[in-house]
């Protein structure tokens, strides 16, 4: 505790020849090679941190300030490597840092009062880290890049000598197929717009925005605020609701805007350049019990006509399924996020898991309600489940799970000659830390002895 409240006193002392940084003073805290950290630099990844809901403490900043130093051993080296910035990915993860935290924060006003400084300027700024970033990550690249190409020779003597309780365990995996049949989307969708067009009526008819959004909108977030989503960035939202809201002016209602999250009538409060804050009422598509009654009995009969062997699952799955994803490869799913066809317990959708836990190998379940996998909640779809294969969780061995134990050896390879690479370059470059740091607790030792006397 007297370590941190020592540096906390040494952050804000006043320091012959330095500058004040917003009410901080500014003073180089370490050089590395030709490469200076200011504290006004690590006060600027605090205040990234804490405008994105995470605390900060000394601690904290003793741990920034040690990332801060390893990045510029790798950016010095890039440079060394003649590697180039890829700038058309520096723009859009700059496009994305600048939305999200004026979204966060407000708007641009906001955004400027908290960080003391224009939006240009952070713009510059956060475009010169980007761009570092760029070059670190690809030289970390070069890096992994550099290790020998690994053969199975290697993977068996990893697992000859590892031990037992350091080998990876690959949990249960299930392989499924499914046959989908989706309710009249049509007439759903043409009721909830009528519904939709009569709250707009309503409103038009002198009724408050706000009111009628909490007693109907069916986003639960905004509805308790009246539908107001607060000022944000247009990028964040779905390009049909950004363009609507965009082209309203202040107090107009929409036509209905249909997205993959549903429909909505929005209102625009203010609009400043490319943000804007609205109120929307939110309503997706409603299916009955006729409509679910319907969807079991078609799937029933595709059952007991697989069951019963007069046509194949797979060959049903290409007549009949209508979820376009899976039915050219006779209903086979796979995960969306990897591609894999092997699910585990937490990436199968609950209503999916409950239909298959309980089922042997080649049955198929009983009809279900679950979702898809579009918008953000997945439009509503029935479902028959043939559950393929099991794979029980074991460790990994090197004839069931060689894959698996490759990228895990590679990694270590990777790590360890990333790791090699970072206590080579400490020992070797002129680094200088201002003993204003000098009772961080570094994870390498290396740094204790670059602390300026």
């Amino acid at each position: 505790m007297k370590k941190i409240l020592t540096l906390a006193a040494l952050l804000v002392c006043t320091v012959a020849g330095a500058q004040r940084y917003n009410g901080i003073v500014d003073k180089t805290i370490a050089v590395v090679g030709n490469e200076p950290i200011t504290i006004s630099d690590l006060e600027n990844e605090v205040q990234m941190m804490r405008a994105q809901g995470m605390g900060s403490d000394q601690n904290t900043r003793c741990a920034l300030l040690e990332n801060m130093m390893q990045s510029k051993l790798f950016l010095m080296q890039s440079r060394l490597d003649s590697l180039k910035v890829n700038n058309e990915m520096v723009q859009a993860e700059l496009n994305q840092r600048l939305d999200q935290m004026r979204t966060a924060l407000g708007g641009d006003d906001q955004a400027e009062a908290y960080f003391g400084k224009p939006i240009y300027k952070l713009r510059q700024e956060w475009q010169q880290q980007l761009q570092d970033n760029s070059l670190i990550q690809q030289e970390q690249q070069e890096i992994a890049k550099g290790i020998p190409e690994l053969t199975p020779y290697d993977v068996k003597r990893f697992l000859d000598t590892a031990q037992v309780d350091n080998l990876p365990v690959i949990p249960i995996k299930y392989q499924m197929s499914q046959i989908c049949v989706y309710p009249d989307r049509e007439a759903a969708s043409l009721a909830v717009k009528e519904r939709l067009l009569s709250i707009r009526e309503r409103i038009i008819n002198g009724e408050r925005f706000s009111t009628l959004a909490r007693l109907y909108s069916e986003d639960t977030g905004s509805a308790l605020k009246g539908g107001e989503l607060g000022m944000a960035s247009k990028s964040i939202f779905w390009p049909a609701f950004s363009d609507a809201a965009m082209s309203l002016k202040p107090g107009t209602i929409s036509q209905i805007v249909e997205t993959p999250d549903g429909f909505h009538i929005i209102e625009v409060i203010e609009k400043k350049n490319d943000m804007f804050n609205a109120r929307h009422i939110l309503l997706k598509p409603q299916y009955t019990d006729a409509d679910r009654e319907k969807a079991f009995k078609r799937l029933d009969s595709i059952k007991v006509a697989i069951d019963t062997g007069k046509i194949a699952f797979d060959l049903a799955a290409r007549f009949y399924s209508e979820d376009p994803a899976t039915r050219t490869n006779g209903g086979q799913m796979s995960d969306p996020n990897t591609g894999s066809a092997y699910f585990e317990i937490d990436q199968i959708k609950p209503e999916d898991y409950a239909a298959v836990k309980d089922l042997e190998i080649g049955q198929i379940s009983e009809p279900l309600v679950s979702r898809d996998n579009e918008g953000r909640d997945g439009n509503l779809v029935y479902k028959i489940v043939r559950l393929d294969k099991i794979v029980p969780a074991h460790t990994a061995t090197f004839e069931n799970d060689y894959t698996e134990l490759l990228d895990m050896v590679r990694g270590g390879k990777q790590m360890e000659a990333i790791e090699s690479f970072i206590d080579k370059k400490i020992d070797e470059t002129y680094i200088i830390i201002d003993p204003l740091f000098g009772d961080c607790d570094f994870s390498r030792k290396g740094w204790a002895g670059k602390v300026r006397k």
